[in-house]
């Protein structure tokens, strides 16, 4: 199966966030209002910072806010900041693994195509895209209506439910 980590999405629901808000935000704040709890919104944030998405301020009213404009920030640099650079096998361009049947391979270069189209396809689409595309989930609209919890619905492993009902 080909699937992002669970960090890699708790990083795009925290960044989807941080760009309705777009202010400087506290963790906590950031982590009751998505439902994600705080030392991995903390953890999260780390990485986003090391990746140059998201810049942090110390002090009182210091928090994390986008370190630059929603529309220039790429699903691939929201992925590659927090699992390093997309590389579907262990031969492609830029991969961190080498293969040792590379050299006589006859699937050599063909790998570095469908990685290429992937990477294209992740660029094409910005977080201001994904942002003005999601609804809040309808238990945040509950919230503020005084009828639910800002913590948001879990399942059983901690993970936060953020599609609509």
């Amino acid at each position: 199966m080909f699937r992002i980590n669970k960090l890699t999405d708790y990083a795009v629901v925290l960044l989807v966030d941080m760009a309705r808000t777009q202010r400087v935000r506290a963790a906590h704040d950031i982590a009751a209002e998505t439902g994600v709890p705080v030392p991995t919104v903390a953890k999260v944030m780390k990485a986003l910072v090391r990746g140059g998405l998201v810049r942090s301020t110390r002090g009182a009213s210091g928090g994390y806010v986008l370190a630059r404009p929603a529309d220039r920030i790429v699903m691939a640099d929201m992925i590659e900041a927090l699992e390093g650079p997309i590389a579907m096998t262990a031969c492609v361009d830029h991969a961190d693994d080498g293969c040792e049947r590379e050299g006589f391979c006859p699937m050599a270069g063909h790998w570095n195509r469908v990685n290429h189209a992937v990477r294209r396809a992740l660029v094409g689409i910005t977080l201001a895209d994904v942002a003005g595309s999601c609804h809040p989930p309808v238990w945040a609209n509950r919230a503020s209506q005084g009828s639910g919890t800002s913590t948001g619905p879990r399942d059983s492993g901690g993970a936060v439910y953020l599609a609509s009902e």
